[in-house]
């Protein structure tokens, strides 16, 4: 006989998840013995919040459920911000949260709340765990958290159901998530007429085609009718960036030079476009019809022209689609050439001072083809939207249907963990690495070499942006006052202060090639933000 934890962890392993990251508590204790000695890995971090963080990037990394775990109460709370990613970012994901033993059911407690009701807005299943039934609900909530649209599945562990014992047998342990409906070959009909037909067809490639095992397919759509494209924050490096027909990020920096090339279109070709990320009627004109490739109905107003969705595996939508001759169309690809010169201007003004986009364009230089940037959220997300070339999909981690700040420093380390032959780097605004700074004392526990990248302009700078168009004062923005000074550690990192493109350079190619982390405190002038956002 086992007891109840002891079959989690199993069927933990059975799912194929190798790390549990969280934070203990005596309601937890049980599970976390059970861990120890497992092929299941559990990961303290400093935060729950960050907890649910590296969940999700790992599961956005290994297309397995990710697994994170608080203790109850106040560390159930904290670990809802890493969840609610996961869950608007379109990510499978196991959300642990340990409870007041079954006595207590309705009682007055010390930091007992009902975790289902505060999971349920964020999660696709909240369930509680009983006794005989641990492997029937963990394949359950496995298959579920796979199932598209992917998701996080909240799981509330009893301390008393935790101890309990079981001769539960795991049986078939199989996880298998719905398939896909089939396609209706009649909508892949309409939607090639209509295609035929268009003078000015658009692609617009967005976060599903991130989980949809068909970038080369895309691309050979995208290349055989020579297509210009735009694609979402989280689908870039879905079409390659040199030598394509790219036209830009929607809803990022410089956003009306992007909607200048295809505001001639007549028809968008969206292809895994999923408005979490930016809304069709943020762009998209209400006479302008759309074709719907995705994985499932578009969200849209009344009033906008969807005369065609193809609902279903897109990587198999893309296949019949290439069996199309090739369409003539009248976009002028030179012109496309001209324009995405003139978005790169735009996003490199002439700066005097070290500036955000200076710090940018050497990282892109530095950092190896296969590195991996996770950004936080924030003015300088704007400009690393249009202006970093990711060189192919999944080397660019960002959080934009759910954009918590704080994001940066965890998904970094988790991308670490999960790869750690590729070197990552993490991209934060000095808000946000204040929100999570905790961390960096984890990657140095870990000894985990990743470069931290803290720009420091001692604003909220999106923040100050809006109030200054606004003509708001500037007030509750200031982070950093006069007094502050540099460290030359973080918890154990070192910590490198930069404040020219030089010093910068050097020190993000030491931080490349060391064993430990490094922190790069990149001291910029966010002036440009003012132009380019």
């Amino acid at each position: 006989m086992r007891n109840n934890a002891e079959i989690v962890v199993d069927a933990l392993e059975r799912i194929g998840t190798r790390y549990l990251f969280g934070y203990p508590g005596g309601q937890n204790a049980r599970f976390i013995e059970a861990i120890h000695g497992s092929k299941v890995d559990f990961v303290l971090v400093t935060h729950e919040a960050c907890a649910g963080f590296m969940a999700d990037i790992y599961g956005r990394l290994t297309g397995k459920p990710g697994a994170c775990l608080s203790t109850l109460g106040p560390g159930a709370t904290n670990m809802t911000t890493g969840v609610g990613n996961a869950f608007l970012d379109r990510v499978p994901l196991l959300a642990f949260t340990a409870q007041m033993g079954k006595m207590w059911k309705g009682r007055t407690v010390q930091m007992h709340i009902d975790h289902q009701k505060l999971y349920a807005p964020i999660t696709k299943w909240s369930v509680e765990l009983e006794t005989s039934k641990i492997f029937s609900t963990m394949k359950r909530a496995a298959e579920v958290a796979l199932a598209e649209q992917p998701g996080p599945v909240h799981l509330d562990f009893p301390e008393d159901v935790a101890e309990e014992l079981s001769v539960e047998n795991p049986g078939d342990f199989t996880p298998s998530p719905r398939p896909l409906a089939p396609f209706d070959k009649e909508s892949l009909r309409k939607a090639e007429e209509l295609i035929r037909k268009a003078k000015y067809p658009l692609v617009a490639a967005g976060l599903t085609m991130n989980r949809a095992g068909a970038t080369k397919e895309l691309r050979e759509f995208v290349d055989m009718h020579r297509l210009p494209v735009v694609t979402t924050l989280m689908a870039k490096g879905q079409i390659d960036e040199e030598r394509s027909q790219l036209v830009g990020v929607v809803g990022r920096a410089r956003r009306e030079i992007v909607a200048e090339y295809y505001k001639p279109a007549d028809l968008v070709i969206a292809i895994g476009y999923d408005p979490v990320e930016f809304n069709y009627e943020d762009w998209v004109r209400k006479d302008l019809p759309i074709i719907h490739i995705d994985t499932v109905p578009a969200d849209i107003s009344k009033g906008y022209s969807v005369p065609c969705e193809v609902v279903g595996d897109i990587r198999n939508i893309l296949k019949n689609l290439s069996g199309m001759d090739r369409m003539p169309h009248r976009w002028d690809l030179e012109a496309l050439r001209a324009h995405r010169q003139k978005l790169y201007r735009a996003l490199t003004p002439p700066q005097t001072n070290f500036s955000p986009h200076h710090a940018l364009l050497a990282m892109r230089e530095i950092l190896p083809a296969d590195g991996i940037l996770t950004a936080d959220v924030g003015a300088h997300t704007h400009i690393i939207g249009q202006l970093w070339d990711t060189r192919g999909p999944g080397n660019f981690l960002v959080s934009n249907g759910w954009s918590s700040m704080g994001f940066g420093i965890p998904a970094a380390i988790a991308a670490k963990l999960v790869m750690p032959e590729r070197p990552v780097v993490a991209c934060v605004g000095d808000g946000g690495f204040l929100m999570m700074v905790g961390e960096i004392n984890t990657a140095v526990r870990l000894r985990l070499p990743v470069v931290f990248v803290v720009f420091r302009d001692n604003f909220l700078s999106l923040i100050k942006v809006k109030q200054s168009r606004k003509e708001f004062h500037r007030y509750g923005v200031e982070l950093l006052g006069p007094e502050y000074s540099a460290s030359d550690n973080f918890f154990g990192a070192k910590v490198v202060v930069a404040r020219g493109e030089e010093e910068f350079r050097a020190a993000f190619k030491q931080g490349l090639k060391g064993n430990n982390p490094l922190v790069i405190e990149a001291v910029v002038d966010p002036a440009e933000y003012d132009v380019i956002i």
